[in-house]
């Protein structure tokens, strides 16, 4: 299950994030999830739950967004939606397209809670 390769791999991402910006523990990470990135969402949520155990993002939810493929015809340059196994143009039907949307796996953004305050000596 290459979903959890993934997965230790957005954690640490989201480890380097949380170090830079001196944040509290991470409460949220979103994810955008293209159809055709070659990730099942589903096992990417279980593989969550297994990979942040004992990290920074222990207690955080994953939510996934799920984004629908688009594609630019080559012949009419149409941009609409596609099934992932029909890459065709909605618009004149031609199998000549290139996609431009729909393959993405990409963390969109990471919700932290303060980071306790640090008392100042008198």
């Amino acid at each position: 299950m290459h979903e959890l390769a993934v997965c230790q791999a957005l954690l640490a991402e989201v480890q380097r994030v949380a170090d830079a910006a001196a944040a509290g523990p991470v409460t949220r990470v979103l994810l955008r999830v293209g159809a055709l990135s070659g990730v099942e969402p589903r096992l990417l949520q279980r593989a969550f739950e297994v990979a942040r155990a004992g990290g920074v993002a222990a207690d955080a939810e994953l939510r996934i967004e799920r984004m629908p493929v688009r594609v630019e015809c080559l012949l009419c340059h149409e941009v609409s939606d596609a099934a992932p196994n029909r890459l065709l143009c909605a618009r004149c039907g031609a199998w000549r397209t290139r996609v431009v949307a729909g393959d993405e796996l990409m963390l969109q953004r990471i919700e932290f809670r303060p980071a306790p305050a640090v008392p100042q000596a008198a």
